[in-house]
């Protein structure tokens, strides 16, 4: 493949990738929405999901295809892009309030995986098949607790409610959460749902072609490939996402869409990638790994600051990523 089909085919992977995440989160909520899944549910699972459908695409196909630096640099390059891009973008739109809970359990959940992670891969530098199934089997346990989490805060708020005006304003509420669900036929919605992912499927597999022939035709290494393209351009939904719900003041859906896709990025995409193929690690997922754990660290103490994330503290933290895709650069 000639440099300019293979640009031509890495572009044209990131639409299919991020349009087929859009049609198969449209067609799976609708579903949802037709077999009265509460709206709470569908938000927690299908949506936080569908923002990473690009990162899920491509590690597998690179997993398969034997190119494991792809594999590990691109969820390691899009949580790390999370951090500081898409939290720092975000709070230049405006100063971002943190919840106590996302401090003291979500944020050092995430650290938590990031350690896991670099343990796992520094033990043989390999993520093997039952290192997959470590990953996979606390995914299962983080979404288990998260859904319970939401159900019980659900079922006391209802409990609390006395006033009756406020039930029906909060009735109203829920009805136009719910008009933000697209409601389609159930022969469309299944149609949304086999076109988006096929679409994802051949977005990862064209992404991939075409970051190995980039990296081939200018010396450089998939690893690095991984880290700022391929990792910017899946990272694109959770970028457009979160900075969206700053605009709108939705400041705890920007943080939460961040945290929850950092966790499903190591133990869901590098769970399933390693269960179907063991992914080798090289020294520079372990570099990488700390400076992700570093960041994380960094964005927690900023985050700590009267629980709000402040411009200053978004400005700072793009600064120090703008230094740190210098230094990957040129290592």
């Amino acid at each position: 493949m000639e440099m300019g089909k293979a640009v031509l085919f890495l572009l044209l992977g990131f639409v299919l990738l991020i349009k087929g995440a859009d049609y198969f989160v449209d067609g799976s909520s609708s579903v949802a929405k037709k077999l009265r899944v509460p709206t709470l549910i569908i938000g927690l699972t299908i949506v936080a999901m569908g923002t990473s459908l690009p990162e899920l695409s491509v590690s597998i196909t690179a997993s398969m295809a034997n190119s494991n630096a792809l594999a590990v640099s691109n969820v390691i390059g899009s949580n790390i892009f999370n951090l500081m891009v898409v939290l720092g973008a975000s709070a230049l739109m405006a100063p971002m309030h943190v919840s106590g809970e996302v401090l003291k359990k979500d944020f050092p959940f995430t650290i938590a995986c990031a350690l896991l992670l670099l343990g796992l891969g520094y033990h043989g530098m390999v993520l093997s098949r039952a290192d997959g199934a470590i990953l996979l089997a606390l995914f299962l346990g983080f979404l288990a607790y998260q859904i319970r989490s939401a159900l019980i805060a659900r079922r006391a708020e209802g409990r609390a409610e006395q006033d009756v005006a406020l039930d029906a304003a909060m009735d109203m509420a829920q009805d136009e959460e719910d008009e933000e669900i697209r409601e389609i036929s159930m022969g469309l919605s299944l149609l949304f749902i086999v076109g988006g992912a096929a679409a994802v499927k051949l977005g990862g597999d064209w992404v991939v072609d075409g970051a190995k022939t980039i990296a081939a035709f200018c010396g450089l290494s998939e690893n690095l490939i991984g880290l700022t393209i391929v990792a910017l351009g899946t990272s694109l939904p959770e970028l457009v996402t979160s900075v969206i719900a700053a605009r709108k003041n939705e400041l705890d859906m920007a943080i939460g869409n961040v945290v929850g896709s950092n966790v499903f990025n190591i133990l869901m995409i590098l769970g399933v990638a390693s269960t179907l193929s063991p992914i080798a690690f090289i020294p520079e997922n372990v570099t990488d790994i700390a400076f992700l754990l570093a960041f994380s660290a960094l964005v927690w103490v900023f985050c700590m600051v009267k629980k709000r994330l402040y411009r200053l503290g978004g400005s700072v933290m793009l600064a120090i990523y703008a230094a740190y895709t210098v230094y990957i650069c040129l290592r």
